[in-house]
């Protein structure tokens, strides 16, 4: 689906995301020594934390600023501006490792929900999801609801954090509209903070690990009083809603 001439997506690729909620980008978002570096940081950290996936995986980049370097990376950010427009902030990032026979289900939930009130504004906010380690069906990919992005937010219930990563999920979910992204290491899908997805837990011999860089046009306003501790950095272009940017 997208253009391999200029790293960039095609026509047909934005409006897709603008109707559907998300598109897949099927060439290698970073070269393969790039792609190996990020890896080898990936495993450093996994390592660090007993090779078990929790809290100390989310926004990486707090800590390892290594990590600034694929995620202001011209690469990435040629990827989102056709999706968010030329002003770009990098809101956040995180590893996602799903073990062999034991990662647990991803519930369905919007990213935006547990982000409500953290900005003023969801419309503009991509999540590039890049694959470290091949994702399938089998070791369970995302999945996503297509055009869901658009019906603003939905009724949540609880569920077992025994088999689920979240404590709740959306209600009465027909599933059969499911699209799955499947993606060999080095491609990525790109989706919009607002779509129901989720992941059906990981039941086979195969690790199944992602990297996840989130970007917001700078027109949305992340508020200072309801994100304490929290950094984010202008990407590309210039702050529009006066952000709090570690680098402005």
């Amino acid at each position: 689906m997208s253009n391999l001439a200029n790293r960039k997506l095609t026509q047909a690729d934005v409006d897709h995301y603008d109707a559907q909620g998300y598109t897949l980008y099927r060439n290698q978002l970073f070269g393969a020594e790039k792609q190996a570096e990020l890896s080898a940081i990936f495993e450093e950290q996994w390592e660090t934390v007993g090779r078990r996936l929790n809290s100390e995986l989310d926004t990486p980049h707090f800590r390892d600023e290594r990590l600034l370097k694929f995620l202001l990376a011209d690469e990435v950010l040629d990827l989102v501006e056709p999706i968010l427009g030329p002003n770009i902030g990098l809101w956040s990032s995180h590893f996602i490792c799903k073990e062999p026979l034991i990662g647990k289900q991803t519930p369905w939930h919007e990213d935006s929900a547990y982000w409500k009130g953290r900005l003023d504004r969801f419309d503009k906010i991509a999540t590039v999801w890049l694959a470290i380690d091949r994702s399938t069906k089998e070791n369970g990919c995302m999945r996503v609801i297509p055009g869901t992005h658009k019906n603003g937010f939905s009724d949540y219930e609880a569920v077992s954090e025994d088999e689920n990563i979240f404590a709740t999920q959306i209600k009465n979910i027909d599933e059969s509209r499911a699209v799955y992204f499947e993606l060999e290491p080095g491609q990525c899908s790109i989706h919009d903070s607002r779509i129901i997805h989720g992941a059906t837990p990981n039941k086979s011999p195969y690790r199944r690990c992602g990297y996840t860089m989130r970007y917001f046009s700078t027109e949305a306003k992340v508020l200072p009083e309801k994100n304490p501790g929290f950094k984010i950095w202008l990407a590309r272009g210039k702050d529009v809603a006066g952000n709090p940017f570690v680098n402005a």
